[in-house]
């Protein structure tokens, strides 16, 4: 694990950073001119859309995340990871379970610059973040096993993740990898952009993003819920983010870009 490694990798702060991006429309303050710029860019063209759906997102990763530690999942790892926000997923999952073990894993030297502040978890448990690359997931396990016990059930997020992979990049190979080493039980849990609801305006941001040297892929309904071939997804299925077991009425902005759902494996 590299979760205690310095930050060698040099940060490029001159051109803008998808994760840096993201951590702006949350409201951090982990991001750069560049980085506000874009969000600005995309927040005027896509009216609003990104920072609503990235809003959207972390609180279905918040309720997924607790609803699979309220049921019993103890083991959590959490790919692309992205610059931490609190509450952090370790946060929600040991609330519920004070021994669950987490680990987080980016590629990113941005992230591990800010590593630390994810691996402050409970005493019982664990909490570890492991420096790889989402599209080698051999590695991934490999570093996620000296923590994790493969033997029983974990819960695989992928949040936001894989609309950054295409298709043709290996994105359902890469789910798939990882899927085929998970216990009984465990969980796969998943969010991507689409442009069924707002064609114009994701289509928009796409190019906004493309602009900022970023390549982003917008799925159908039905290419979203290809990834969960083979598993039982929980109700409600594959749904908007927002939709997702959200005890709170919409607030009526504007619809979410982002599908989201989690599948199990019997």
């Amino acid at each position: 694990m590299t979760g205690t490694e310095p930050a060698a990798q040099h940060i490029d702060t001159t051109r803008p950073h998808p994760a840096r991006v993201y951590d702006w429309f949350l409201g951090g303050k982990d991001n750069y001119p560049v980085d506000e710029r874009l969000g600005r860019q995309i927040a005027a063209v896509d009216g609003g859309g990104a920072p609503r759906a990235a809003r959207a997102n972390r609180a279905f990763m918040h309720r997924t995340t607790r609803a699979l530690a309220e049921t019993g999942i103890r083991q959590f790892l959490d790919i692309g990871t992205g610059i931490p926000t609190e509450p952090n997923l370790h946060q929600i999952a040991q609330s519920v379970a004070p021994d669950a073990r987490v680990v987080y894993v980016d590629n990113d030297p941005i992230v591990l610059a800010h590593a630390g502040a994810l691996l402050r978890g409970t005493p019982e448990g664990v909490t570890e973040y492991a420096q790889a690359d989402a599209r080698d997931p051999r590695a991934v396990l490999e570093q996620a096993a000296h923590v994790l016990d493969f033997g029983r059930p974990v819960a695989l997020s992928l949040i936001a993740l894989l609309h950054f992979v295409a298709d043709e990049d290996g994105a359902h190979e890469m789910v798939s990898t990882l899927v085929e080493e998970l216990a009984p039980g465990s969980c796969l849990v998943l969010s991507m952009m689409t442009a069924d609801f707002e064609p114009e305006n994701v289509q928009k941001g796409i190019a906004a993003y493309a602009a900022g040297g970023v390549t982003l892929v917008a799925r159908s309904r039905d290419e979203v819920a290809a990834f969960f071939k083979g598993l039982d997804l929980l109700e409600p299925g594959v749904v908007p983010v927002d939709a997702w077991r959200c005890e709170r009425a919409a607030d009526g902005a504007g619809p979410v870009s982002l599908y989201g759902g989690v599948g199990i494996l019997r």
